[in-house]
């Protein structure tokens, strides 16, 4: 079980590590392509409507990939939670509680921060949410290009944090932008979320019982005024991740969604939202404002000093207290390089930033907001690498010394 537990973790990492490569190209072409002579054909693209009269849906290309395509990678992110709880390293509790509890340092420091520095900004009544999450893909890509030399244990450590981070994220998508809730429709969520976990007991299998169900989930919490990404997490957590004793493990619904979804996921649902979700316009006005309005202060400081002090913090707390174990062959000093890691809030932090002020001033302050986060996101990549380049030259060292004296 161990073993096959860790080759998942591999294979997922992997496909993160592609995913992460993409969603960096698709983020620098719609930077370029916005501040381009045809930046006009980029706003064209994502403001084109794609309607479906039957359903009342009236979404923009751009709407479709952070509302549906979205729902795929969090659904995909339930999953891994899902397995990580049950057979990987969040099932043991001590061992749980750590990536637990520095989550849940990372999203309240940077919300705190982000409240405080941005207090009476327009909009921060939701915009202290755009600082809180760390991106999944981005950090375990910049992970693996840099810290490949540090122990494994970090990369499961990243791993469980943004899961559980990105958890935290979507329930707060939730609760700050429902509104209005339509409950008939939320009642007809709750009976499709009833009828996934009946036949995942009934250990039925067809596509056309789980196909119809997902839509009717991700529909009925659309039509309730929920973000409907929601019903992607709670899928995943729905999703059978043990076998039975007469079950091959690789035949396991939470594997087999897994090895089906993440690489759509990865190579084609998160580069898409990054391409339409990333196109901010880079001329000196912006940057004027990125270090002087308290908007994109509140966001750059809340992401870059909140998310690094806060999972590193309450780790560090955690331990001291015993409250928490910390791998044996991770030091403070990694466990500091990956809480710099953690301030990557790519994905989610632009998708909140569009949906907080999307209907702030003339949309000026949901382009200042996505500038500031991709500016800390690749300040925070940078800082990241170079300090896990560092441990990682450390821990060679220690290798190499270890090897030595068994020689002698």
């Amino acid at each position: 079980m161990f073993s096959h537990v860790r080759s998942e973790l591999t294979r997922y990492l992997r496909t993160e590590t592609f995913g992460g490569a993409l969603l960096l190209i698709a983020a620098a072409v719609a930077v370029l392509w916005v501040n381009s002579p045809w930046g006009a054909s980029y706003t064209t693209m994502i403001d084109t409507r794609l309607a479906i009269p039957a359903l009342h849906l009236d979404l923009t290309l751009a709407d479709w990939t952070k509302d549906g395509l979205l729902a795929i990678f969090f659904f995909v992110a339930g999953l891994e939670l899902k397995r990580e709880l049950v057979v990987g390293e969040l099932a043991d509790r001590k061992r749980a509680a750590l990536p637990i509890i520095a989550a849940v340092g990372g999203v309240l420091m940077p919300a705190l921060i982000a409240m405080g520095v941005g207090w009476g900004v327009d909009g921060m009544d939701r915009g202290w949410a755009i600082p809180v999450a760390t991106d999944i893909a981005f950090a375990l890509a910049v992970l693996a290009l840099t810290g490949s030399r540090i122990p494994a244990s970090a990369r499961v450590f990243l791993l469980s944090l943004a899961v559980v981070d990105d958890l935290m994220a979507i329930i707060l998508i939730a609760v700050l932008f429902t509104t209005t809730v339509a409950f008939l429709w939320l009642l007809v969520a709750a009976a499709a979320f009833a009828a996934w976990s009946f036949a995942q007991h009934k250990r039925w299998s067809s596509p056309f019982i789980y196909v119809p169900l997902a839509l009717v989930a991700w529909y009925a919490l659309h039509e309730a005024g929920i973000h409907p990404t929601l019903a992607g997490v709670i899928l995943g957590l729905l999703t059978r991740v043990r076998p039975d004793p007469d079950e091959d493990e690789h035949c396991v619904p939470a594997a087999n969604l897994e090895h089906f979804f993440q690489p759509i996921s990865a190579a084609v649902c998160v580069p898409l939202f990054a391409l339409f979700a990333s196109g901010v316009p880079l001329d000196s006005e912006v940057f004027s404002q990125l270090f002087t309005n308290r908007l994109s202060l509140a966001i750059i400081v809340g992401l870059l000093v909140g998310k690094t002090l806060g999972i590193f913090g309450f780790s560090w707390l955690a331990v001291r207290l015993g409250i928490a174990e910390k791998p044996g062959d991770l030091g403070y000093r990694d466990m500091f390089a990956l809480s710099v890691l953690g301030a990557i809030g790519f994905t989610v932090s632009l998708l909140v930033a569009e949906l907080a002020l999307a209907d702030v001033g003339d949309g000026s302050a949901a382009e200042l907001a996505k500038a500031a986060v991709l500016l800390t996101s690749l300040a925070a990549s940078l800082a990241g690498s170079a300090l896990l380049l560092r441990r990682g030259r450390a821990h060679q060292a220690l290798r190499d010394e270890r090897a030595l004296l068994e020689q002698e």
